[in-house]
């Protein structure tokens, strides 16, 4: 099957948006948000995600605990949970919206308009879910920026770091951007395949419906010629 420019960025698109949501699920899981090591105990290591903290020691193993109360938790990690959710929702929309309007998808003569805007629609919904994973990595970002250089804490106090979830959640949402950029830019191709709804006469039947369909249409039948002189 040959693939026209539009149907290539559809897919490029969409697999970009595929990507995006499942790293950006995988983000939401993962405890290393924050991570903490102590100097005096180089065998034990702290992380800290949306859901739970864990302790790492070389001999035990990984222990993590849930955190009980969601309004105990600082500002941004309450922030963080309800966007990150918000952003799986969305991501998954639009992915199912630009599924459907893609140009290699057929489902009951979907029409071609109604498949672009399915398509926009769910590219916008890429974007909102990628400004949704990005805001909250950064705000946790910042806040342990901010904490860590704090002058008021003293430097004897261990400090929390960047966690590998933030990285995989900052490539979370490029992923989305782009794929979501990509099927929005689709919709501006092959344009030239429709024709302007202004220069198409609306009381004109398509070229492949039976002229009886079309009450106000007419069509010249061929007389018999006189066989008598």
């Amino acid at each position: 099957m040959a693939w026209s420019p539009r149907g290539g960025v559809q897919l490029g698109g969409l697999l970009l948006s595929l990507l995006g949501w499942l790293c950006s699920c995988v983000t939401t899981i993962l405890p290393q948000w924050k991570t903490l090591s102590l100097d005096l105990n180089q065998m034990e290591t702290w992380t800290a995600g949306l859901w739970e903290a864990c302790v790492n020691q070389e001999e035990i193993g990984s222990v993590c605990k849930t955190f009980e109360s969601f309004l105990s938790l600082p500002q941004e990690l309450q922030v963080s949970r309800i966007l990150m959710v918000t952003s799986h929702g969305l991501g998954l929309l639009g992915l199912l919206l630009a599924g459907y309007g893609a140009e290699c998808s057929h489902f009951h003569r979907t029409r071609e308009l109604l498949k672009r805007r399915l398509c926009f629609l769910g590219g916008t919904l890429e974007v909102l879910a990628s400004v949704t994973t990005i805001f909250p990595v950064s705000w946790v970002a910042y806040a342990t920026f901010r904490d860590f250089w704090d002058d008021n804490v003293l430097e004897i106090v261990p400090r929390w770091e960047f966690g590998d979830a933030l990285f995989l959640g900052w490539a979370a949402g490029l992923f989305l951007a782009l794929g979501g950029l990509l099927l929005i830019f689709s919709v501006c191709l092959g344009k030239e395949d429709m024709p302007s709804s202004w220069l198409v006469d609306p009381a004109a039947p398509p070229p492949c419906a039976p002229v009886e369909e079309f009450p106000g249409s007419f069509h010249l039948t061929p007389r018999t010629a006189n066989l008598l002189i």
